[in-house]
């Protein structure tokens, strides 16, 4: 009698253990970049610059966190501005640009800055990176989703100034570690640069064709099958102040263009909001209009 029933406890486990694996988490969060210079106090608190992307953020989405790839400095000012308008407990996670990594002070503050305001609560950082860069490379989990912030620069801060970063094989091991051992249904692994620079999808400029990752074309391309072999969703970048999202070899590139406002007036200024419901990822694509509003451009799915 007792093995009957085991052996029917173990049958209903089976019939339901597909079902565990689906989950209908529901979350938003948004991506802003390459908005240096032009936040915080004074002249840049307005609408024209980053002050009215984040005024935005707020009124088309219930974004639970941003995320920026990169040239965010001063960082001190970014983050004024984030707390201003989206709330002191609204959470930012920073990525490691060429221009942070060549700022000493920028360096000292981002070193400084305290990622896992949460604690255990999520969004909290599951893993810190290696040696070189623990704590500008880490991964953070919320709900269903892995995330993963990489530093391109990690190699030595100033020394790499002038180009788009790289994955070192000290950062490649980390990043394979922390994917491989990931759970979670979704994952997004953020950097600066991009693995292949595109033009922008309305100017078509281009910007950083030669000084991005495919400066380093080896590594790059073992990065980018790391990624495909893992099902990464996408790939999250800035560096070119041109937006374009690409679907390359079964990963998203989404390259989240300048969120300067009009100090940029190559690209227009944008920024995205993805969407996450369980197993499905969409993204939604603000870009400033004619009239000074930041419009839906583009929408679509990710997964």
């Amino acid at each position: 009698m007792k093995k009957n029933n085991i052996l029917i406890f173990l049958l209903i486990g089976l019939f339901f253990y597909p079902l565990s694996l689906k989950s209908t988490d529901k979350f938003s969060f948004s991506i802003a970049a390459d908005m240096r210079n032009f936040s915080g106090k004074g002249n840049y608190d307005t609408d024209q610059y980053f002050a009215g992307v984040v005024k935005s953020i707020k009124r088309v989405s219930d974004s639970v966190f941003m995320i920026s790839p990169g040239d965010i400095d001063p960082p001190s000012k970014i983050y004024w501005t984030i707390s201003k308008y989206l709330g002191k407990n609204y959470l930012w996670f920073p990525v490691i640009g060429n221009h942070e990594a060549e700022t000493i002070s920028d360096m000292e503050w981002l070193l400084n800055y305290h990622i896992d305001k949460n604690g255990k609560l999520p969004p909290n950082i599951v893993r810190w990176g290696p040696e070189q860069c623990k704590k500008t490379t880490y991964s953070f989990d919320y709900k269903n989703s892995h995330f993963i912030v990489i530093d391109e620069y990690c190699e030595g801060y100033n020394k790499l100034k002038s180009s788009g970063g790289n994955i070192s094989k000290e950062l490649y091991e980390w990043l394979k570690k922390d994917i491989v051992i990931n759970r979670k249904q979704n994952v997004f692994v953020i950097g600066h640069s991009p693995a292949y620079p595109i033009p922008d999808y309305e100017s078509v400029r281009m910007r950083h064709e030669n000084s991005s990752l495919n400066n380093h074309p080896k590594n790059r391309t073992k990065f980018w099958k790391l990624l495909k072999e893992n099902k990464v969703i996408a790939y999250i970048c800035g560096h070119t102040h041109n937006y374009s999202i690409t679907d390359i070899a079964g990963v998203w590139q989404i390259d989240a263009g300048h969120s300067r406002g009009i100090a940029d007036t190559g690209s227009k200024s944008t920024f995205i909001i993805i969407d996450v419901n369980g197993a499905k990822v969409g993204y939604r694509t603000y870009r400033l209009n004619k009239n000074g509003r930041y419009e839906l451009s583009y929408k679509g799915a990710l997964r």
